[in-house]
């Protein structure tokens, strides 16, 4: 068995470089690190210590069908700043297309889903533990 000591990045795709830097930039705060022109097309950001990139799609981006969220990704903020988020979210025109505050299942917390402008799902999860 291989034994992996974390995450270095995932990748998300984009239809739309520049829209997708300045939508995680401007409303997710995600500082971008760098860009690989073509033929890789690749939009390289980081949030606290973790890493997202960002990949020019060849093919249409849905991940999931009307406004279902079980493909997204999930973005920590501190119990603190989670209701500013949320109404910052609103403020800028971003739709939230589910919230709550679970008490079961693996991640518990408050947490809100919303799209990006590719209609990738992503969530800001206030972290109050991870269940069983």
């Amino acid at each position: 068995m291989i034994e992996t000591t974390g995450v270095v990045h995932f990748t998300i795709p984009a239809s739309d470089l520049d829209r997708t830097e300045a939508f995680y930039r401007d409303i997710l705060g995600l500082k971008t690190v760098s860009r690989a022109p073509e033929p890789f097309n690749l939009l390289f950001m980081k949030s606290g210590e973790d890493y997202v990139v960002f990949a020019k799609s060849k093919t249409p981006i849905n991940p999931n069908p009307g406004d279902e969220r079980f493909v997204h990704h999930a973005f920590g903020v501190t119990h603190e700043k989670y209701e500013e988020s949320r109404a910052f979210l609103e403020e800028k025109g971003v739709q939230i297309i589910h919230e709550e505050e679970r008490h079961d299942g693996v991640f518990r917390g408050k947490q809100a889903h919303f799209h990006d402008p590719d209609r990738n799902v992503i969530e800001i999860i206030a972290l109050d533990g991870l269940g069983p």
